[in-house]
């Protein structure tokens, strides 16, 4: 797996190492991708590697945040827009489209356009084609499209929120990243990762976690999955004057109860029948993936642990887009 390492990829875990054969798989294709994970799972990092080991490699990989986007000007600055378009279109100026030409457009938190940007990269996705705000010319787009979103679509879609049309034009091809809580035995992998690399980023003697430290690492929850671990080994690292890095600070229970704090707000934020579905749907996808792992791909042996209806489980699995293929697959390999 050197060339995922090479690409800030790292883990050893069953359900990375599934995430990566994906990966891999995909690579090899052309058709759209929809890349789903908790934040900081490393959606952008999947993306950057479907394209840098994909045929268009050699082409541009263009990022872009969609919440970012201004909402007046969002098919402007996808698409482009001519000379005296609209009032400050005072020179021609291509989109965000034509600078992926040849490569990669992967746009992120794409459950952040509005409904009305969502029906212009609707009509984009469905012929490769686009109009500049203002032209006459039609252009054609050689780009692949690869979107990502921590949001639940599906449920979205319900709410009438987020197109469904727009979902299954994405929904070509689904990658799931797994929660780094779901990692079994990497985190202290990337705990050691992310500390060498810094003793070579400040070219300092190599600085080691002690037990307690390590206990830490595996007992936190990492809402923030692998960023947050990041963030935390380089708080650390700062912080520690010796060679042996020890957790629990002052500091580091304050900054987990503001973490904690933080979480409890932004569960408020929603309303309380979509924080309840959420959490639900958190827990139905994390347990199928274990239940998926210790029935091997079996749905009629994973229906008979969970005491569930065959074909019932087999909706479920197939609403969180988890391939039982895949877990056969990880398992006799193993």
């Amino acid at each position: 797996m050197r060339e995922f390492e090479e690409l800030n990829l790292v883990g050893q875990s069953s359900a990375f190492l599934c995430a990566l054969a994906l990966i891999k798989k995909f690579s090899c294709c052309d058709a759209t991708v929809w890349i789903q994970g908790e934040t900081g799972t490393g959606k952008e990092l999947a993306a950057r590697a479907l394209h840098y080991l994909g045929v268009r490699r050699n082409g541009p990989f263009i990022a872009v945040n969609c919440g970012a986007l201004p909402e007046a000007l969002v098919e402007s600055e996808l698409f482009g827009h001519t000379r005296g378009a609209f009032t400050d279109a005072k020179e021609a100026r291509s989109g965000i489209v034509a600078e992926a030409q040849g490569g990669t457009l992967f746009l992120d938190e794409i459950d952040s356009m509005n409904i009305r940007a969502q029906v212009a990269l609707l009509r984009f996705l469905e012929q490769r084609e686009y109009r500049p705000v203002g032209g006459a010319t039609v252009k054609r787009a050689d780009v692949r499209v690869i979107a990502a979103s921590n949001a639940d679509l599906e449920l979205l879609v319900v709410q009438k929120r987020f197109r469904e049309d727009l979902l299954y034009r994405l929904n070509v091809l689904s990658l799931n990243l797994p929660a780094l809580r779901d990692r079994e035995g990497d985190v202290r992998l990337l705990a050691e990762e992310f500390l060498l690399r810094l003793c070579l980023q400040y070219k300092t003697p190599l600085k080691k976690l002690s037990e307690e430290t390590l206990t830490f690492i595996h007992s936190n929850c990492w809402r923030g999955n692998v960023r947050e671990l990041e963030n935390f080994i380089l708080r650390q690292f700062l912080l520690t004057d010796g060679l042996i890095i020890c957790a629990g600070s002052t500091y580091d229970v304050q900054h987990s109860a503001t973490s904690a704090q933080g979480d409890r707000l932004r569960a408020t934020h929603r309303r309380f029948k979509d924080a309840k579905a959420h959490a639900i749907a958190d827990f139905e996808r994390a347990y199928l993936v274990e239940l998926l792992h210790k029935s091997k791909g079996n749905i009629s042996l994973a229906a008979r642990l969970a005491g569930k209806d065959r074909s019932r489980l087999g909706k479920l699995a197939k609403k969180y887009g988890l391939d039982r293929q895949i877990y056969v697959s990880d398992n006799s390999a193993a």
